[in-house]
């Protein structure tokens, strides 16, 4: 009987000093609600009670990605639920096989993670609605304003192209009158998707207001973004997204490259200049100011 109640002791020990040690990672990991600084948090945490050489986080829909340290071939993954929420995907890497004492203390120091990575995702998302145009799925003017000013500082700084392109559906009055507004809102979200999929991944895209969008093109020159501004156009052109019947949708295109002497107002107002041309000359063309 003594022999049991020591060993049931020193299991009820053992798991006051777990619960302790999640409380503690708890505590550290609410300081932050930035997902990379809180992975970055619970590793330093973590590394203090089981040896590791590196960590990836990833959670695929947002999307996010994490990655610190080196990897190697001997891995433990786990896949991160809370009240039946997805969390995302942990993995740990290191030169030798984890040892079964190792896991478990791993999944149950994983707990003190999951309230604070939960809150941090809810912040990222909330961050995420406050910059994106809801009806299109791309980036507000709002986002447009701060990434613009950067971009030019940037360029200039590092002696670097920057160039724009605005972009217009043409005869979109028409579309509202004649179709109604939904079709309108059709158009709107075809033309950000026509658009964001012609673009490369470190070009911006950018609802600038009404029916007009703005692509933000770093290291770009002046000939390569009018190509850019073209491929879009005649992509743009193929769409058919109203099958019974319905005008043909068509862009017209401003572009314009950022000269030393410029800041944001002067570059916006060539680039607006080149898209009045656009207009101006019959529609469904690109201009270059």
């Amino acid at each position: 009987m003594e022999a049991q109640s020591l060993k049931s002791k020193q299991t009820q020990d053992a798991q006051d000093l777990i619960a302790s040690r999640v409380l503690a990672m708890t505590g550290v990991l609410q300081t932050t609600l930035e997902t990379n600084e809180l992975i970055a948090l619970f590793a330093r945490e973590l590394s203090l009670f089981v040896e590791f050489d590196g960590i990836d986080y990833h959670f695929e829909t947002l999307p996010i990605a994490v990655n610190l340290g080196r990897r190697h071939k001997h891995s433990c993954s786990y896949q991160l639920f809370v009240s039946g929420e997805e969390l995302g995907k942990l993995k740990l890497y290191r030169r030798q096989p984890f040892k079964r004492a190792e896991l478990e203390l791993t999944e149950n120091l994983l707990s003190g993670l999951l309230y604070p990575l939960r809150n941090a995702l809810l912040y990222y998302r909330a961050v995420q609605s406050a910059l994106i145009d809801p009806l299109t799925g791309v980036k507000n003017r709002r986002t447009m304003e701060s990434a613009v000013q950067r971009e030019i500082e940037l360029s200039k700084r590092q002696a670097r192209s920057l160039s724009l392109i605005l972009l217009d559906i043409d005869h979109f009055k028409r579309i509202n009158d004649e179709l109604g507004h939904l079709c309108g809102d059709q158009a709107l979200r075809a033309v950000a998707q026509q658009a964001e999929n012609t673009i490369r991944n470190s070009d911006m895209l950018f609802r600038y207001g009404g029916e007009e969008f703005l692509i933000v093109l770093s290291g770009t020159d002046l000939e390569g973004t009018r190509m850019l501004a073209e491929r879009i156009r005649q992509e743009i052109e193929k769409l058919d997204i109203y099958p019974g019947g319905g005008p043909q949708l068509s862009v017209s295109l401003g572009v314009t490259q950022l000269q030393q002497t410029d800041d944001t107002a002067s570059l916006f107002d060539r680039v607006d200049k080149a898209l009045y041309l656009a207009k101006n000359n019959g529609r469904n063309r690109v201009e270059v100011s």
